[in-house]
C-alpha cells in the first residue's frame, strides 16, 4: 500500500554487502533503512532532514546474497518539526514472489531549514484503526525517548 506518506525502496543484497557470516551486513541494512526513512521524510516535509533516534531495530532473519530487499517507509506521526518513521525490511529469492519479513524499527527524523534550524512539518492525522495505532505507539515512543534523554544526562554527553 503506498501513498503520500510511504515510500518503499528495492536493492539486490550483493556479494560486496556480505558479512562474516556470509549473510547481509547489518550495517548495510542499516544505511538503507536510513535512505528509505529520509527519502519519506524529506518528501513530507519538503525539507532537508536529519535522523534524531532510531529504536526498536530488530534483526528477525538474516538476507541471503543474491536476494531482492524491500523497505517501506511509512510515517506514522508528525510533531512541530519531527517525523516518526515505521520501517519493514523484507526479502525474497529472485526467482519467487514470496517476501519474508527481516527486519523493522522505527526512526525518527527532523526538518531543517538552510541554517539548521528546525522547521514546522505538515501535520498527519491518522482515519484507520491501523493508523491510529501506530500514532498511538509513536506517542508512547516519545515519551519513552524523553525518559531515556534524561536518565543519561551526564552519562552522555551531548
Amino acid at each position: 500500500m503506498e501513498d503520500s506518506r510511504t515510500v518503499v525502496f528495492r536493492f539486490l543484497a550483493e556479494p560486496t554487502d556480505v558479512n562474516f557470516g556470509g549473510k547481509m551486513h547489518g550495517g548495510a541494512v542499516m544505511k538503507w533503512l536510513d535512505q528509505t526513512a529520509y527519502t519519506c521524510a524529506a518528501a513530507w516535509s519538503g525539507s532537508y532532514c536529519v535522523t534524531v533516534f532510531v529504536s526498536g531495530i530488530h534483526f528477525v532473519r538474516p538476507i541471503f546474497i543474491g536476494n531482492v530487499v524491500q523497505i517501506t517507509a511509512r510515517l506514522i506521526y508528525t510533531g512541530n518539526s519531527s517525523m516518526h518513521i515505521a520501517l519493514e525490511v523484507k526479502s525474497k529469492s529472485p526467482q519467487t514472489n514470496e517476501y519474508v519479513m527481516n527486519t523493522h524499527c522505527n526512526m525518527v527524523f527532523v526538518a531543517l531549514d538552510k541554517d539548521g534550524n528546525k522547521v514546522s512539518v505538515p501535520k498527519w492525522n491518522p482515519v484507520t484503526e491501523e493508523d491510529k495505532n501506530a500514532a498511538e505507539y509513536a506517542t508512547r515512543m516519545k515519551e519513552l525517548y524523553r525518559k531515556f534523554e534524561a536518565s543519561t544526562k551526564g552519562l552522555i554527553s551531548h
